[in-house]
């Protein structure tokens, strides 16, 4: 017998299904050994003979009923596919970190060459606060009203204090990837509950955001994943005895003044930080001294505010060049001028 589709009775079945019982177990039993030829086989296959005093409204919940699972299925396939293209970062700028973490990186470099490649820029220094999948650039306006929608509610967390993040010691995952521990005290609570409120505002706008493991905040300094040729070239895994010196050393102190939205594929910045989408400023940094990206911005502003003053300028004066008659009457009073000087000298 032939078997029908998923969701799909002949009437000739329909018609004779009293009489052929052991055929009806037999079709309901091969449908039970095989779900996977049928997507929606969950539904029970005799409500397709059931005759019924409303069938309008039946039909209503069946449409409801697939338009469900179909949305169920399409949410299924997108977290399936999640992959992150975008991230909160919490930069790290000060220079006693930055400065500490290049000696520490200077040092394995020197006992293994072949890891240069590994190590992570001294302009990209972060904490990753929340990782998310932005499609387009609709959704990238969507992180960006998250982003700015999360202020008040890390003020609130904050109470007006600051955030002293302290970096002390060396960790890894898996011995591929090396990075500075975030030292523990007061300040691990607070930064937890922002990642937290975070992760649930950016959700709510729809946006796949989070991972499936839990926030553990790190500034990594060297990953293996940025030169895939070392694994070919013997380097499995990163040798703990390389930064064995450092392992309780401190770093120093960063204060949380700033969340940037980043995006992981796009070209970095001038100065190896990554492309930024927007940020917000939490509090006023400490420490007074502008860093090398306030620098960056306020270099770049001074020249574009002088070349459009130069720009300016020029247009100003071809316009007044252009000026009908105006040429002719500078000319008439230079004239003037030179007449009244001649008579002058002849009196």
């Amino acid at each position: 017998m032939e078997r029908p589709g998923a969701g799909e009775i002949h009437s000739n079945a329909c018609e004779n299904v009293s009489k052929k019982e052991k055929t009806s177990e037999e079709f309901e039993a091969d449908t039970m050994d095989r779900p996977v030829d049928l997507p929606f086989a969950t539904i029970d296959i005799k409500d397709d003979c059931r005759i019924t005093d409303e069938p309008q409204i039946n039909l209503k919940r069946s449409k409801e009923n697939e338009q469900s699972k179909s949305d169920q299925i399409k949410k299924n396939k997108k977290q399936k596919d999640y992959q992150p293209n975008y991230f909160l970062s919490i930069p790290i700028t000060k220079k006693e970190i930055t400065g500490g973490i290049k000696i520490l990186q200077n040092a394995i470099i020197q006992q293994d060459q072949r890891l240069a490649k590994a190590m992570v820029g001294d302009g990209s220094f972060h904490i990753t606060l929340l990782v998310m999948q932005l499609f387009n650039e609709d959704e990238v306006n969507l992180g960006i009203d998250a982003l700015l929608e999360l202020k008040p509610f890390i003020e609130e967390i904050l109470q007006g204090k600051h955030l002293i993040l302290p970096f002390q010691g060396i960790g890894n995952f898996g011995n591929q990837v090396g990075f500075v521990k975030l030292a523990e005290g007061d300040h691990i609570n607070p930064l937890l509950e922002i990642a937290e409120i975070a992760k649930r505002t950016f959700q709510e706008k729809g946006i796949l955001a989070g991972e499936s493991r839990g926030f553990k905040p790190h500034l990594t300094f060297m990953k293996l994943s940025k030169a895939p040729w070392l694994r070919k070239n013997g380097v499995k895994k990163i040798d703990p005895e390389l930064y064995e010196k450092f392992i309780s050393h401190r770093f120093g102190e960063e204060t949380l003044y700033r969340i940037d939205l980043c995006s992981m594929l796009k070209k970095k910045q001038s100065n190896g930080y990554y492309h930024c989408e927007s940020s917000i400023v939490i509090g006023e940094k400490n420490g007074g001294e502008p860093d090398d990206a306030e620098l960056v911005r306020l270099s770049k502003r001074l020249v574009e505010n002088a070349v459009l003053k130069a720009v300016q300028q020029y247009l100003d004066e071809t316009q007044n060049k252009n000026k009908p008659g105006e040429g002719s009457s500078v000319k008439t009073e230079e004239a003037d001028r030179n007449g009244n000087d001649s008579e002058n000298n002849r009196k």
